[in-house]
C-alpha cells in the first residue's frame, strides 16, 4: 500500500493517518465498534487497570480502553509512527479522553517493567520481520505486571476468506505459528480462537510462573 513507509526501526509503519481510518471505516464500517469491543472483553479490561496499547495506530482502540479503566485507570498507547501518533492525540482531545500517547517501538517501548496490567496489540504482529518478533514478545513480558494479560490480536487460522486474508503479508501470516516465540518469553497461553470478525485469532497469555489453574 502506498500509505506505509519502512521506519528506521524494523517494522512497517502507517504514515497517513486519516488514510488508515478511512480504510477501516471502508473495510469495517459499523462492525468496528463492536470488533473494539470484542477484543477488550476477551482481554478482561475493567475499572482502575492500567493498559498498554503496542501498535496503537490512530488510538482507536486505546480511547475505547479508557472508557472501561474509569477515573482510577490509565491507557498508554504507543506506536512507531509519529504521524499516528498526533492523530491520537487529536482524536483524544476531542473525546475529552486522557490517553498518554507515546512515540516508540515495539521492540524498545518506552515504558518502566511491571508498569500495566493489561498488554493488548491488534494487527501489530504480522507488521514486524520475523527476527523482531521475539523481541516485540519480550518486551510485553517485561512491562507487564506478575498477575497481568497479554492479548494479541492478528491473522490467522487455517481458513481465510476475507479480502485481507488473500492480499499481501496478510496471507502468509498466521498468528497461532507464533507460539514457539510467545512462550520463550516466559508467557503462557490461557485462551485463543477466532475473535469472531473477518480473519481475526487472538491468544491471550500471562507470565508462566503466575498461571492460574
Amino acid at each position: 500500500m502506498t500509505s506505509m513507509a519502512r521506519a528506521q526501526a524494523p517494522g512497517i509503519v502507517f504514515r497517513w493517518p486519516r488514510a488508515y481510518d478511512w480504510l477501516l471505516r471502508l473495510m469495517w464500517g459499523s462492525r468496528e465498534k463492536r470488533y473494539r469491543e470484542r477484543v477488550l472483553e476477551l482481554a478482561g479490561i475493567g475499572l482502575g487497570q492500567r493498559v498498554l496499547d503496542v501498535g496503537c495506530g490512530t488510538g482507536t482502540q486505546a480511547l475505547a480502553a479508557r472508557q472501561l479503566v474509569g477515573d482510577h485507570g490509565q491507557v498508554c498507547g504507543i506506536d512507531a509512527s509519529p504521524e499516528m501518533i498526533a492523530r491520537a492525540r487529536s482524536k483524544a482531545e476531542a473525546t475529552g479522553l486522557d490517553v498518554d500517547f507515546q512515540e516508540g517501538t515495539a521492540q524498545a517501548l518506552p515504558v518502566g517493567d511491571a508498569s500495566f496490567d493489561v498488554v493488548i496489540s491488534t494487527t501489530v504482529i504480522h507488521c514486524l520481520p520475523e527476527h523482531a518478533r521475539a523481541v516485540c514478545f519480550a518486551e510485553m513480558a517485561r512491562v507487564l505486571r506478575p498477575d497481568g494479560n497479554v492479548m494479541l490480536v492478528d491473522f490467522g487460522g487455517s481458513s481465510r476468506h476475507s479480502l485481507a486474508g488473500h492480499a499481501g503479508i496478510h496471507g502468509r501470516f498466521d498468528l497461532t505459528a507464533e507460539r514457539e516465540r510467545i512462550a520463550a518469553a516466559g508467557l503462557v497461553e490461557l485462551a485463543s480462537g477466532p475473535v469472531g470478525f473477518s480473519d481475526l485469532q487472538f491468544i491471550l497469555v500471562r507470565h508462566g510462573d503466575r498461571q492460574s489453574g
